[in-house]
């Protein structure tokens, strides 16, 4: 049954992959955009790219130039700031992942339903949970399920002593330590 599973998440990947030449766009492209919709201020950096992605600093650093030529994101210096440059999506990064090519599957999952679609969720998560770590990678997770997370005006994060917008204490941060479950 888990060749059968493996192959049926393979193919759909490809499927997947095949349809990320779109808009003079590869694949890698689709996936630093999407990175960078979803990661907080902090994450949104090439070291974060890397981590989050798996890929070489290379390859890493000549599709941000690819994108920055394409005007689809801008570096910006952080000031005092030693973690260096914050990537940002300009306004045609923006637009471009209004048509993203993975909205055609975010469409077909919309078609299971909300029970299936959570469980299927639940399962990938756990299985890419394990991968990520067989790899040695950084797990990532969403700012406010942190440990280091500290909910307040304004919101903290313990770990890097840095107040935190409302905004991003919803996205994923490269940081993130799972806090301890309740009992």
């Amino acid at each position: 049954m888990s060749s059968d599973l493996s192959e049926r998440i393979e193919r759909l990947a490809r499927l997947v992959h095949n349809e990320a030449h779109a808009e003079s766009l590869k694949p890698v492209h689709w996936e630093v955009l999407r990175y960078l919709a979803r990661a907080n201020s902090v994450s949104r950096s090439p070291k974060g790219v890397t981590a989050f992605l798996g890929l070489t600093k290379g390859t890493v650093s000549q599709t941000l130039m690819a994108l920055e030529r394409k005007r689809l994101l801008s570096r910006q210096e952080r000031a005092g700031d030693a973690r260096g440059l914050c990537l940002n999506l300009t306004t045609d990064g923006v637009d471009a992942l209004s048509r993203d090519p993975l909205n055609a599957l975010d469409d077909a999952l919309g078609a299971l339903g909300k029970r299936d679609c959570d469980a299927l969720s639940q399962g990938l998560e756990r299985l890419l949970d394990q991968m990520i770590k067989r790899r040695g990678g950084t797990p990532f997770g969403v700012c406010h399920t942190c440990r280091h997370f500290q909910s307040g005006q304004p919101d903290f994060c313990g770990l890097l002593k840095l107040a935190i917008t409302k905004e991003d204490t919803d996205r994923i941060c490269m940081e993130h330590e799972a806090a301890a479950a309740s009992v």
